[in-house]
């Protein structure tokens, strides 16, 4: 999954896990790692996605951004996605 994201802008991005849930709930979402040139604004989970609201990133550099879910149930799992700072 590749995001896009203007450096001067703050946007959300979102992962949906309902499908690898299978019917389990999310407890916990954690985001890492992020560099320090990103600035998480928020943060935040339903039962079945998470969102980190970003803003910041250096033009023509692609971050990854890892969100990593604890369940109900005390699953563990890891979504990975890119991020491309485009200066639009």
């Amino acid at each position: 999954m590749i995001f896009e994201k203007d450096p001067n802008g703050t946007s959300a991005y979102q992962f949906d896990w309902t499908a690898w849930l299978a019917g389990d709930t999310i407890s916990t979402s954690a985001w890492a790692p992020l560099p320090s040139d990103l600035t998480v604004t928020s943060s935040s989970n339903t039962t079945v996605t998470t969102t980190i609201v970003l803003s910041g990133g250096t033009p023509g550099r692609t971050y990854r951004m890892r969100n990593r879910i604890t369940t109900a149930a005390g699953l563990i799992e890891d979504q990975t996605a890119e991020l491309l700072i485009l200066d639009h």
